[in-house]
């Protein structure tokens, strides 16, 4: 199946906030966690921004940047939330595979059999993943946006309108919540070839009227994301890495550490089913 994506415009969006609303009731997530349960910080102050951070129940938030352009200020809005990689540290680091790639090219995830160990936190260059500690269970458990596409989650279907709207024929076709609630058509969804020759002109587009700067993220970054953005300003300017990259000790953990900790437990494995087949050897003799 060819890999979908999201293409986010931000020179489109009004910052209205419909999707970061949309992602929380379809999901059916709660308020934001208070600061002092999970370390996150979600109080806000001073600025339009709400809430201030991402939460294991906030997958989705809009991010307000200030510049300033000919002497007056001008807000500069943008997207932050999973991007859903294809070279994806948090999937290469995870030891028992509930992060994993899914047959539309987005990250998903299995809670049920997240162990909370927080590796794909750190493995994240974007610092996307939160986790939820059970305060009286104290279990942890990872959470972030699905693309609406993870085990237990579903999607919204398309009607013939929003199918045409995104060039595509597939009305009941199942597209993210986000995606379905942008009233001005800032965030498309579809097969992830079309979106890059989609962004790739809207690019062009942009420069023609101005904009040097303007920039196709994610379309080569980390082997392709599958949420790319169209920006009217270079990425460090939004806040977002420049050359994004996966950490040296995610890359030891994925090909040394981790195949060295699976042969070192096999090997305890099979030295403890010696130890109990020359035991029950011996108990056998002496029974005799």
């Amino acid at each position: 199946m060819a890999d979908k994506a999201i293409l986010y415009d931000a020179s489109k969006c009004t910052a209205c906030r419909g999707c970061q609303v949309m992602c929380k009731q379809w999901n059916e997530n709660d308020e934001v966690i208070p600061t002092e349960e999970n370390g996150v910080d979600s109080r806000n102050w001073g600025s339009y921004e709400n809430p201030k951070d991402l939460s294991p129940t906030t997958w989705l938030k809009m991010r307000f940047t200030e510049v300033e352009e000919n002497g007056q200020m001008r807000w500069l809005f943008t997207r932050q939330a999973c991007m859903h990689c294809t070279d994806a540290g948090c999937v290469q680091v995870c030891p028992n595979g509930s992060l994993y790639h899914n047959d539309l090219g987005f990250v998903a995830y299995n809670k049920d059999t997240c162990t909370g160990c927080g590796y794909c936190i750190d493995a994240c260059p974007f610092g996307i993943p939160r986790s939820d500690r059970n305060l009286l269970t104290g279990i942890a458990k990872m959470d972030k946006c699905t693309a609406c596409t993870s085990q237990g989650y579903n999607r919204i279907e398309a009607t013939a309108a929003e199918a045409d709207a995104m060039y595509e024929s597939w009305k009941g076709e199942l597209i993210p919540a986000c995606v379905k609630a942008c009233p001005p058509g800032a965030l498309k969804y579809g097969y992830r070839d079309t979106l890059v020759a989609e962004g790739r002109a809207r690019v062009d587009y942009l420069k023609s009227q101005g904009r040097g700067n303007a920039t196709l993220y994610g379309e080569n970054e980390l082997g392709g994301l599958h949420v790319m953005y169209v920006l009217e300003d270079s990425p460090d300017v939004y806040g977002l890495p420049v050359s994004p990259s996966i950490s040296a000790a995610t890359i030891a953990w994925k090909d040394v550490i981790q195949p060295v900790g699976w042969a070192v437990g096999g090997l305890a494995i099979v030295g403890l089913g010696l130890n109990w087949l020359v035991a029950r050897a011996n108990i056998n003799k002496e029974a005799k």
